[in-house]
C-alpha cells in the first residue's frame, strides 16, 4: 500500500482544504508546489508529531514515515501566523516541539490536536486568540475586488503576506487544477482550453515545474507516490 489521501474543501474563509493521509510501505513521495501554508499532524508507532508547512514554489522528493496517519490543514492564501511571517516558511517549514497525541504547542499556548472533523474549530480558536491573522487587502484581491491603492502597493502587500507574487500563486493554482482535471480523465486539449494555457507544451512545462508529472502520468496514476490529494498515487 502507498499513500491514501482524502481532501475536502472548507467553508471557513481562513481554510483552503483539510486533508488526511495514511502511509504504508512507501518511503518517499513527490512533493508538489502549493501556494498555501499549513499545519500537519501525524502519528507513528504511538508517537505524535506536528509541524508547520510552508508554501512550495516547485516540486521535490519528500520522505514519508511508514505506517503513519496524518491530518493536515491548508490555510487560505493571505492568512499567516502572528509570530512567523509566511515568507520565512516558503520552501520550508518548522517542526513543533512538545507535541502529544492530545495537544501541541503553538504561539506560546497549548492547543488540542485536531482530527479531520475538528480542523475548523481549531482554526476558529487560533483566529480568536490572534495566533492566525490575515491581510484584508489580500483577501479583497483574492475575491476579485480592486482596492483603492496602487498596483505596486497591492503586489508588495501580497508578497509580504504570502511570500509569493500574485503571478506565482496563479501559476501554482492553475497547475494543480490542471492535474486534477487530467487525473479525472479530461483530455489534454480540453484542459489547455479551459485553463487558458497557450498550448500543450506550455501545459507540459507547467506540470513538470509545479507537479512533477506528465499529463499521461496523471491520467494513468503513474510515476510513484505523490503529495496531491486529488490524484490517486501508486507506489511504482
Amino acid at each position: 500500500m502507498g499513500l491514501r489521501f482524502t481532501t475536502r474543501e472548507s467553508d471557513s474563509p481562513w481554510v483552503d482544504t483539510v486533508w488526511t493521509c495514511t502511509s504504508g510501505s512507501v518511503a518517499e513521495m513527490t512533493a508538489v508546489a502549493t501556494a498555501c501554508w499549513g499545519l500537519v499532524f501525524w502519528q507513528r508507532g504511538g508517537t505524535a508529531y506536528a509541524a508547520i508547512s510552508g508554501p512550495e514554489t516547485g516540486t521535490g522528493t519528500a520522505p514519508v514515515p511508514e505506517e503513519a496517519t496524518f491530518v493536515g490543514i491548508e490555510f487560505a492564501v493571505g492568512t499567516s501566523l502572528r509570530n512567523i511571517p509566511t515568507p520565512a516558511l516558503v520552501d520550508g517549514g518548522a517542526e513543533l516541539s512538545d507535541t502529544t497525541r492530545r495537544a501541541f504547542w503553538l504561539d506560546g499556548a497549548r492547543w488540542q490536536t485536531p482530527g479531520p472533523d475538528d480542523a475548523e474549530a481549531l482554526v476558529d480558536r487560533l483566529v480568536r486568540s490572534g495566533a492566525v491573522i490575515r491581510d484584508p487587502l489580500v483577501t479583497e484581491v483574492r475575491r476579485g475586488h480592486r482596492p483603492a491603492v496602487s498596483p505596486r502597493t497591492v503586489e508588495r502587500r501580497f508578497r509580504a503576506a504570502t511570500g509569493l507574487t500574485q503571478g506565482a500563486v496563479r501559476q501554482i493554482e492553475r497547475a494543480r487544477e490542471a492535474s486534477a482535471l487530467l487525473a479525472a480523465g479530461v483530455p489534454v486539449a480540453d484542459v489547455v482550453a479551459r485553463l487558458a494555457y497557450f498550448d500543450e507544451p506550455h501545459l507540459a512545462r507547467s506540470l513538470q515545474r509545479f507537479i512533477g508529472r506528465t499529463a499521461r502520468q496523471l491520467r494513468e496514476g503513474a510515476g510513484g507516490a505523490i503529495g496531491l490529494g486529488s490524484v490517486q498515487p501508486t507506489t511504482s
